[in-house]
């Protein structure tokens, strides 16, 4: 993976966010790590631009959850890929989810993460439309006369 793939992971528990974040980069991920809803929507807000996929929690303790933190991003990257990862809420994920998003019921091994994720990003990279090129006009030569 290219070191310029940045993936935001929103995970307030310490310990599954450094094993999670120590994954993601040995397999080339750059990983922004924060621990609330808040903060991931400032993230989402501060990094859009550069921005390439959202990984969740759902539940954080305050008044915002991942659902929100995905229909956000959304918002703001048209089909950033988002990979949700929850304890209790993956039933909720066919109504609250965002579309063409990934569900990962806790526990999961990394690795599971690292499939869910590139599998996103590469369907999002085939879906991307051609650049589309200048158009040039070129005036036929004058005949001599």
């Amino acid at each position: 993976m290219d070191h310029s793939v940045l993936l935001l992971l929103a995970e307030d528990e310490p310990l599954i966010a450094l094993s999670l974040e120590v994954a993601l980069q040995e397999a080339g991920f750059t990983i922004l790590h924060v621990l609330s809803a808040e903060d991931a929507i400032r993230a989402v807000d501060e990094s859009h631009g550069s921005l390439s996929g959202v990984i969740t929690d759902i539940k954080f303790g305050g008044s915002l959850d991942g659902w929100a933190v995905a229909r956000h991003a959304r918002e703001r990257v048209a089909g950033v890929p988002v990979v949700y990862m929850s304890g209790d809420s993956a039933h909720d994920h066919t109504v609250q989810g965002v579309p063409d998003s990934i569900m990962l019921q806790k526990p999961f091994a990394p690795a599971q993460l690292i499939t869910a994720i590139a599998t996103l990003l590469n369907a999002a990279h085939a879906h991307q439309a051609p650049p589309t090129l200048p158009v040039i006009q070129i005036e036929p030569k004058p005949t001599p006369t």
